[in-house]
């Protein structure tokens, strides 16, 4: 676990601690935390948006000297990530930090502030024919901070990878207020200590990102998608092992249930398009009802398939190996029904990464999520809880068992926020 800062209490009046935090905002705001800014069930004492990553620094600084414990926020999407909320003496937020500082579009990267959103940067790189490649949920408002601190995806991470894939340098604030600087601003490879792909997926618990660099891909002048509806979940596996092993280059593969559908998306030249989408068609055969999608039937298509983020109930994120994905669903299907769980999936076919989405009684949903995890050996598979009641994530814990690499990561935490004052207790395993 996180050490406990120094001072559980502040000292002083609230009034007096938004004086003293407005100094160092230097131009941003700061003011007492309201109804508005509620994070997980949780009123902060205070909130900070800072306008320069100089002020977000030296506001961190000031936090961690004065014992605070800091929630970090951007486009405030995934607050109710990772383990439940403790008291949050500072909601620090990075939304203001929202420029791209630099496109090379000849070397194909750029370098972006942490409060940028995603749809803004992609519609800022647009102009060069150039993205980044994923698809998380709310590209409004998600921003490229917290997309690298929880190291979101989508369906395009089988073509194009997770941000870990893509992050290539980045400037973060220390919890002291030192700001440091990793990695470079081309592609190449490079010796030593990855701080970038360090800092993704670790849930903001190690540093607040400042800035990000990524490699970008170029735009695709055309899209298809074929939608496979099959009978059941043992026919959709056999489908997707030989979209999966023909050579063929989908940047997205994707199960649903219920009812249960494969997509299959190609992203290309309209002739490689036109060909693969045909060619996946024809290896589906009778296996499934098959149609094929483009422009904007294309896209509701794909808005429907995301439609379990904006549902109500629990999302919990399973990861196995390929192999093992299909077995796990149906057993999951049977448990859940016996539960009294509704269960829907959506996810990375090829990848055997899907979200779970569970609707019942949440002893009965604890039931299923321990129960998983026992099925799921270290190494081979996981069962995260992304979203969920606070009292469900205190009784079954939102990340499941960690295996040998925690203590690695407790001693990492304390080298870089020896007070645990950044995010205490939301990073994985509870760091």
């Amino acid at each position: 676990m996180a050490p406990t800062p120094t001072t559980l209490v502040p000292a002083g009046s609230t009034p007096a601690l938004v004086t003293e935090l407005t100094a160092r905002v230097r131009g941003g705001t700061a003011r007492a935390g309201t109804g508005r800014d509620v994070a997980d069930g949780v009123r902060p004492r205070l909130v900070a948006e800072p306008v320069t990553p100089e002020g977000l620094a030296e506001s961190l600084a000031w936090a961690t000297s004065e014992g605070l414990r800091v929630l970090v926020a951007g486009g405030r999407t995934k607050l109710d990530w990772g383990a439940a909320s403790g008291p949050i003496d500072l909601l620090l937020s990075t939304a203001r930090l929202d420029r791209v500082v630099e496109h090379r579009h000849g070397d194909l990267t750029a370098t972006v502030e942490a409060g940028a959103t995603l749809s803004a940067v992609n519609a800022a790189l647009a102009a060069h024919g150039q993205r980044l490649p994923w698809d998380p949920p709310w590209p409004d408002r998600a921003t490229v901070g917290g997309i690298v601190a929880t190291n979101d995806s989508g369906p395009r991470r089988h073509g194009h990878g997770a941000p870990r894939d893509s992050i290539i340098g980045v400037t973060v604030a220390r919890a002291d207020g030192r700001v440091a600087r990793a990695g470079g601003i081309v592609v190449k490879n490079v010796a030593g200590y990855d701080l970038s792909r360090l800092l993704t997926g670790s849930f903001g618990c190690l540093g607040v990102i400042l800035t990000a660099t990524f490699k970008l891909a170029p735009a695709p002048p055309a899209s298809r998608t074929l939608e496979v509806t099959v009978d059941s979940l043992e026919q959709a596996a056999s489908v997707a092992a030989d979209l999966a092993a023909a050579p063929l280059t989908p940047t997205a593969l994707e199960v649903s249930s219920p009812p249960v559908r494969l997509l299959a998306r190609f992203e290309s030249v309209e002739a490689s398009v036109s060909e693969q989408v045909e060619a996946a068609r024809t290896l589906v055969g009778t296996c499934g009802s098959a149609a094929t999608h483009a422009g904007a039937d294309e896209q509701a298509v794909w808005d429907r398939h995301a439609a379990h983020w904006y549902a109500p109930g629990t999302l919990v994120k399973l990861a196995t190996v390929p192999a093992e994905l299909f077995p796990t669903l149906v057993w999951l299907r049977g448990r859940a029904a016996d539960a009294g769980v509704e269960l829907a999936a959506a996810g990375r076919a090829g990848l055997g990464v899907v979200d779970l989405r569970l609707d019942g009684p949440l002893e009965a949903q604890a039931a299923v999520v321990a129960e998983l995890r026992a099925r799921l050996p270290l190494g081979r598979g996981s069962a995260v809880i992304r979203r969920g009641e606070p009292e469900l994530r205190r009784q079954v814990g939102a990340w499941g068992p960690i295996g040998d690499a925690l203590p690695v990561m407790q001693a990492i935490k304390r080298r870089f926020d020896p007070e645990g004052t950044l995010n205490p207790g939301r990073g994985p395993g509870g760091l």
